[in-house]
């Protein structure tokens, strides 16, 4: 192991006894705390009640709600292909938490910590042929304990940008042992495939299988109920709806005014705000903003219980943001206004709207791509929020923009069939894994 892989370990194994005061709080480190508690208690059951040695089990992990949107499509392909096998899903943020019930795993659970005695428990009682990641979040610990157990390793939908904290010298020297034990990268595109050697990835071990979220919000979207409980209350507004998803305050101050300027105007547009950590705190604080403008507003879970909707719905809850694009002429996306990063265009784009968010969008290779379509749109601050706003509510500008964003999301799928035929290559290669 390299020096700094083991100082790593040492420092993990150092800081746990520090675990329970950090566990206090309700913040997103804390709650992971706790939901981690237990977790080796809950696989040993799960695999005395549930585990079948005769079937194969495939572990997959994707940190938070982003990268399992990648998974989730490569399991429901697999699922398809291989019904025999066992399928374990673990994360690693507590945004995690609702979304893993769609997922069509065996077991889910938190990843255990990095820790050698929590991994090496926790891979003896799943006992997985092949374990995947998802996107970029490769364990050090976690892949020599696999490694030396037999296990087949693969990164799905790799990503690597030439800006990635992970190419600086510190963390390559950390990162890189974890990463050369990969059996296999299939990275989102080729120049992600080939940054992958500074990492340690040899040529034969790297190749491009694109990004699995293609599929997965393609096919969301396809199901979309327009029907359902969730979205039927809005049904018959008469002008046009602005979906803001995972947003920030920093996004809410631009969206709030730009709202109360254009219906000053006497342009029909409502917003459905779902803020990307809907706390009371950051409720209390968007509702404070909307005051002062004199927008009529209520909470999701008001509109769920039989109230009138409202020009601003806030949502209160997680898991449903989703869905709720279906509803959207017109889509922004939160984080590009502050220090978070961008989060999700492909969601909205994938219901055939335009796509607007802040000019901080470096995290984000499909915002850029979307704007080289005509499909999605950087705005600078309110003004030019609601000059964009302005001219997208004209059909003849917004139509042919949603309907490059849905040709952007349709020319992408396709992943999740090839990583589903990766997992099943390494599956039938079997045997002994090569030397690390």
């Amino acid at each position: 192991m390299a020096i700094l892989e083991h100082i790593y370990a040492l420092a993990l194994a150092a800081a746990r006894p520090l675990l329970p005061l950090a566990a206090r709080g309700d913040g997103k480190l804390a709650r992971g705390i706790r939901g981690r508690r237990g977790v080796l208690q809950r696989m040993a059951a799960w695999a005395d009640a549930e585990r079948d040695p005769s079937r194969p089990l495939v572990w997959f992990h994707a940190p938070s709600v982003g990268e399992g949107l990648q998974a989730r499509a490569v399991v429901d392909a697999l699922r398809t292909r291989r019904p025999d096998l066992q399928v374990a899903y673990t994360y690693f943020s507590p945004s995690a938490e609702s979304f893993v019930r769609t997922v069509a795993a065996d077991f889910t659970d938190y990843l255990p910590f990095d820790l050698a005695h929590d991994v090496g428990r926790a891979l003896d009682l799943l006992r997985p042929r092949v374990f995947a990641f998802s996107k970029t979040d490769v364990w050090p610990v976690l892949t020599r304990e696999a490694r030396a157990r037999g296990v087949r390793l693969a990164l799905l939908s790799g990503t690597l940008p030439a800006t990635s904290s992970r190419l600086g010298a510190a963390a390559r020297a950390v990162l890189a042992p974890a990463y050369a034990r990969l059996d296999l990268v299939a990275a989102i595109s080729p120049a992600d495939a080939a940054r992958f050697a500074a990492l340690g990835v040899p040529p034969e071990r790297r190749t491009v299988m694109g990004d699995a979220r293609f599929d997965q919000v393609r096919e969301r979207a396809a199901r979309a109920d327009r029907g359902s409980p969730l979205l039927a209350p809005f049904a018959g507004w008469p002008g046009l709806t602005l979906v803001a998803g995972s947003t920030w305050p920093a996004d809410e101050d631009h969206l709030v005014p730009a709202l109360a300027g254009l219906r000053a105007e006497g342009l029909a547009l409502r917003l459905i705000l779902a803020p990307h950590e809907p706390s009371e705190a950051h409720l209390a604080r968007a509702e404070a903003a909307l005051r002062p403008h004199t927008l009529p507003h209520a909470r999701l879970s008001a509109v769920q219980a039989g109230a009138e909707v409202p020009v601003v719905t806030l949502v209160d809850r997680v898991g449903v943001l989703g869905e709720l694009y279906a509803l959207a002429e017109l889509a922004y996306v939160g984080g590009g206004f502050g220090t978070a990063g961008l989060h999700s265009v492909l969601e909205p784009a994938a219901f055939g709207v335009p796509v607007l968010f802040g000019r901080r969008h470096a995290n984000a290779r499909e915002a850029d791509e979307l704007m080289a379509a005509a499909a999605a749109f950087e705005v600078t601050g309110t003004a030019h929020l609601t000059e964009t706003l302005r001219r997208l509510a004209d059909p003849a500008v917004r139509h042919p923009s949603g309907a490059a964003a849905r040709r952007y999301v349709e020319a992408g799928r396709g992943a999740a069939d090839r990583g589903a035929e990766i997992i099943e290559r390494l599956l039938e290669e079997g045997g002994s894994p090569r030397k690390s």
